[in-house]
């Protein structure tokens, strides 16, 4: 079963990514084709992830009760995407004149149930033909009641334009007539009509009335993207004089004292970064867990590299739940990534317990995103949202990890300790490791890590903002070109800000210099995490306990892996910084 499955999901997604159109059908219909109108979710409008199946309300289905085709992805099924026949009959370019299909006589139970979704401002979710359409349930009056309570209306009417360009459809939209007032024992009746008109939008084209350029193409957005082009020159340049400025003085001097006999150089002051030469190439401290951090930060670097190029070759946002199951493809098949790297270097380090380490690389990403998940599904469960996650989708999951990214991650690590595994660091480590000296406070690495992530957040906090809104509220990104230039820009600002820390580090003659690489490029995401406090409490007006852990869990976890993927990448511009300057210098 879980190798049909994933088998089933790598040609999906395979397939996907190379024709953009191809999804639960090939979206061309005939005059008098099935289109099928799937009633997805119903929630609150301000927590957008706090999502119900739309039947949770006692919403009454159509007649129909067959239909040709059905598909559901395990993207679909992660997100919460819960897709439930309509059972209205539409077919392609044939009017449906208004009529009633179906009526529900409230009672107590679900008059409560009406009003409570219409006091919560509850929207609800359709697709056709993977168009999503929204429409909110009913909305309160209290103009027309004389007696000064609350009366609550819910729309029963759905009247659907939907556009049509040759045999494909381009357009659709909804609009909710006929407000019926809600009271205990009243009959509403649900009625639906349909009307097709010509449209001249082109197929590629039918997404973009869902797109908001005026907010993601703001000057504000621009600003933010020039300023942080700017930073990136201006540290770029900066780091180049002041590193090349001292580095050359200090070339100086140290060839200066190779000249010097003996006695002159016991007599003469020595000091700084080639002083700790005999130890900065030490193992760091907890080498299985920092090999791992490295290898996952590696293929979380790729992956997120991929997911964008993918995004603006392929429109990925077009599709529903194609982006996610875009990323689950390129996380397991970049796993051989994962284990070269990490694997290497644990060899290099002088690590024997290489599967244990290989075990903790493969599973480090996995466990977080499933542990996390799981924690919130008790949640979802408990307040039966179409968030929690089926079990069958845990088994597909647990499959891909044991049966796909387990396996390439040994191959990678074979392959990573027999052809990266041997130590070539350019200087000779001492037996016994040097005593730090003591120094000034702001030169202890606890201070230069959290220094470290400052200006790297500073470069991409605007773009967070957008990236944030995307996700909790209802906008589509699609500026994944913009993406891209933020994240060229987060990783240059990262490997200079990095590079500038460790330098002063080791002229304090504090060799710990790869922890601390590490720890003060990710601390980036610290910042992060803090700043999406700010954001949920004064841009958003979520609310309740399923939305305050869903957006909290999910933020720790975005904010981690940032942080992964930033520490990787300063430790990868400091390793070769550090190697550089002590193969320069002849050292005895």
């Amino acid at each position: 079963m879980c190798r049909r499955f994933i088998l089933g999901f790598l040609a999906a997604v395979c397939l996907q990514l190379i024709c953009v159109q191809a999804d639960e059908h090939n979206h061309i219909y005939e005059k008098g084709d099935e289109v099928v109108l799937w009633m997805s979710t119903v929630g609150p409008y301000h927590n957008r992830q706090e999502t119900y199946s739309y039947y949770s309300l006692p919403f009454c289905k159509g007649p129909k009760e067959v239909i040709s085709h059905y598909h559901e992805t395990l993207s679909e099924a992660l997100q919460g995407i819960e897709l439930k026949m309509s059972g209205l009959n539409i077919e392609f370019k044939d009017p449906v004149k208004k009529q009633e299909y179906c009526s529900v006589k409230l009672n107590e139970e679900s008059y409560k149930a009406f009003v409570y979704a219409v006091k919560n401002q509850y929207w609800y979710q359709m697709y056709i033909d993977n168009l999503p359409i929204w429409g909110v349930v009913g909305e309160p009056d209290e103009i027309n009641n004389n007696n000064g309570e609350t009366s609550y209306y819910i729309w029963t009417h759905k009247k659907l334009d939907i556009g049509y360009n040759g045999k494909q459809i381009v357009d659709v939209n909804l609009t909710s007539e006929s407000k019926v007032e809600l009271k205990v024992g009243r009959t509403i009746p649900f009625s639906y009509e349909v009307n097709w008109k010509k449209s001249n939008t082109k197929f590629e084209d039918r997404f973009d009335k869902y797109l908001d350029p005026n907010f993601f193409q703001h000057r504000i957005h621009w600003f933010s993207i020039f300023n942080s082009f700017m930073m990136v020159i201006f540290l770029v340049g900066l780091v180049s004089m002041i590193l090349m400025r001292t580095l050359r003085k200090d070339y100086a001097r140290y060839s200066k004292d190779e000249e010097m006999d003996d006695m002159e150089r016991d007599l003469g002051d020595e000091y700084g970064w080639k002083q700790v030469h005999g130890d900065v190439f030490r193992p760091a401290n907890h080498p299985m867990l920092f090999s791992a951090l490295i290898g996952a930060g590696y293929q979380v670097t790729v992956v997120v590299l991929s997911v964008i190029i993918f995004a603006i070759l392929g429109e990925l946002y077009t599709e529903r739940g194609s982006m996610l199951s875009t990323a689950i493809f390129v996380y397991a098949v970049t796993s051989p990534i994962n284990g070269y790297t990490g694997g290497g270097l644990y060899a290099r380090m002088g690590g024997r317990v290489w599967i244990k380490q290989m075990l903790l690389s493969a599973f480090m990403i996995p466990a977080l995103v499933c542990g996390t998940a799981f924690f919130i599904n008790f949640i979802a469960m408990y307040y039966h949202a179409s968030r929690a996650i089926p079990f069958g989708s845990m088994v597909a999951v647990t499959c891909i990890c044991i049966f796909v990214i387990l396996p390439l991650t040994l191959v990678g690590t074979i392959l990573g300790r027999n052809l990266a595994g041997t130590p070539d660091a350019p200087c000779r480590v001492n037996a016994v490791p040097r005593p730090i000296p003591e120094k000034k406070w702001f030169m202890e690495p606890f201070v230069i890590i959290m220094l470290g992530g400052i200006l790297p957040f500073g470069s991409i906090f605007i773009e967070m903002y957008f990236i944030f809104t995307s996700f909790w509220a209802y906008k589509i990104y699609y500026v994944y070109g913009f993406m891209l230039l933020v994240f060229v820009i987060l990783m240059i600002v990262t490997v200079c800000v990095t590079i500038v820390c460790t330098y002063f580090l080791l002229n304090a003659e504090d060799y710990r210099w790869q922890w601390t690489s590490f720890l003060a490029a990710g601390s980036t995401a610290s910042y992060v995490y803090l700043y999406s406090f700010y954001y949920f409490f004064f841009k958003t007006k979520m609310y309740g306990l399923f939305q305050t852990a869903f957006y909290f869990g999910y933020m720790a976890l975005f904010s981690l892996a940032l942080g992964i993927m930033c520490g990787t990448v300063g430790y990868i511009g400091t390793s070769l910084f550090v190697r550089k300057i002590y193969s320069t210098v002849k050292i005895d």
